[in-house]
């Protein structure tokens, strides 16, 4: 995949190990804001981080023989990280949305210390990047243990192992401020919300169809998915037809209103599909705002606080929340499909009620998830400490943030998978016609779930769910 520009760079190249290519146009394009980098350093003005130390030591200016060492040694003992690491896919992540960055040409790298991203990117092998302590104004840590690895520092994941990273690269060493433009901005908590947000766009269509599914087994009234009931909110509207085409029409509702968890289905994934929306947003101005510190704008070195991440946190932390809803609305109508009043159905959904529990332990799983859920939904953001002897007195903790919203994707997953089985069952005792809009996902279900005909072990039930159709 040839690459001509940093916005040439995208989540498909996350999910794929498709061999990476920088064109020849971006290399010289590189070389020549390099050398304008190069070029106004020679001045001898002091530059943060190059020719001065870092932090509450940015006071103290380095001769040009620490200089030369002072990058390398700057990815040295800011890796204070450990297990357990971040999964090969977010480590991917993270490598691509920092190559992302550099190639705006903000850092003023070399086009060679790109290429060495690429060669990473390329051999297979991801850096083991601690998952959470990056308790800094930035992401120092996390970064040191990600980038070490082009220098033969750290450690790599390999087939599972973490293996020393020292003789899996080309040889390469670090000129004048590349190792501080390794470490700078917040390219971490970006990548790894890059990917989460696709994650999530694929998790909410199923939110919609899985709820959609609850409403139609129980023959729910549809009025509350009248579109006209979407006024002033063309999203909600747009939610409103999504369930109202997958459910399909009820001539006969069972009551005049169902429960308040079946008629709420619109809004609740309506936010979540905002909240999705609005972090999408969120990452896409990580990438192309001014993120590295300093950085070379206006042909001059700038001090910036783009490794203030606190867009990307308050957007990760609303979707947690969006999300943590969501998880409690669906185990409430988890409990309501077990409940023969509100379905017409055996009890606990059972094909033989007494002797058989049916699906009560699925909810109650369901309800452990959903109130671990609900302890993420703290703002990550919320609770500033102070480090480098208060030269860093706030953080917005972006990293963090996003962590919590990867644990939240797969617990509403989980909480998903649980209702997914619910409804097939309660399709399977109803005897009910399955709504065209919900025979495709109900049929993936019917592949990879026999019938529920007495009691068995339904977390593998539920695993099968989250591994092929969740």
């Amino acid at each position: 995949m040839l690459i001509d520009s940093a916005a040439d760079l995208t989540l498909d190249h996350v999910l794929s190990s498709d061999p990476l290519e920088l064109s020849p146009d971006l290399l010289t394009r590189l070389a020549t804001t390099r050398e304008a980098v190069l070029t106004a350093l020679a001045t001898g003005a002091p530059v943060y981080g190059v020719n001065t130390g870092m932090g509450a030591m940015s006071k103290i200016r380095l001769t040009s023989d620490e200089q030369s060492i002072h990058q390398h040694n700057l990815l040295l003992a800011r890796a204070a990280g450990g297990a357990p690491w971040l999964p090969p896919l977010e480590a991917r992540a993270v490598v691509i949305a920092r190559l992302k960055t550099l190639l705006t040409g903000d850092a003023g790298v070399s086009p060679e210390l790109c290429q060495q991203l690429v060669a990473l990117l390329n051999s297979g092998l991801v850096p083991a990047i601690p998952s959470s302590g990056a308790g800094s104004a930035g992401e120092i840590i996390p970064l040191a243990h990600a980038f070490g690895p082009l220098v033969g520092i750290g450690s790599l994941l390999e087939g599972g192992a973490v293996v020393p990273a020292e003789g899996k690269l080309p040889a390469f060493e670090l000129g004048s401020k590349e190792g501080i433009s390794l470490l700078a901005g917040i390219p971490g908590a970006t990548g790894r919300a890059w990917l989460q947000v696709g994650i999530a766009w694929q998790l909410v269509e199923k939110l919609t169809l899985v709820a959609a599914g609850a409403i139609a087994v129980v023959g729910a009234n549809r009025d509350p998915y009248n579109v006209l009931c979407g006024r002033g909110d063309e999203l909600l509207a747009g939610e409103l037809a999504r369930v109202l085409d997958a459910a399909g029409p009820e001539e006969e509702p069972r009551s005049l209103q169902a429960p308040v968890s079946f008629r709420v289905v619109g809004q609740v994934n309506a936010q979540v599909r905002r909240a999705v929306g609005r972090l999408e947003e969120a990452v896409e101005r990580g990438f192309v705002g001014v993120t590295d510190s300093p950085a070379f704008i206006g042909g001059e070195f700038v001090g910036t606080a783009g490794f203030h991440g606190i867009d990307l946190a308050a957007h990760c932390d609303q979707l947690v929340a969006a999300l943590a809803h969501a998880a409690e609305v669906s185990t409430a109508r988890i409990h309501r499909l077990l409940d023969p009043a509100v379905t017409g159905l055996p009890a606990q959904l059972a094909a033989e009620p007494g002797p058989q529990a049916g699906l009560v332990t699925v909810h109650k799983r369901a309800v452990a998830t959903s109130h671990y859920l609900r302890r993420l939904a703290m703002p990550s953001a919320v609770g500033a400490l102070e480090t480098s002897n208060g030269q860093e007195d706030v953080q917005s903790f972006s990293w963090e943030a996003v962590g919590v919203l990867a644990e939240a994707v797969r617990l509403t997953r989980e909480v998903t998978a649980c209702e997914l089985l619910a409804v097939h069952q309660a399709f399977a005792l109803s005897k009910r016609p399955v709504p065209e809009g919900l025979q495709g996902l109900l049929g993936e279900v019917a592949n990879v779930v026999p019938p529920i005909v007495a009691d068995r072990p339904f977390g593998v039930d539920i695993a099968n769910l989250l591994e092929h159709i969740v």
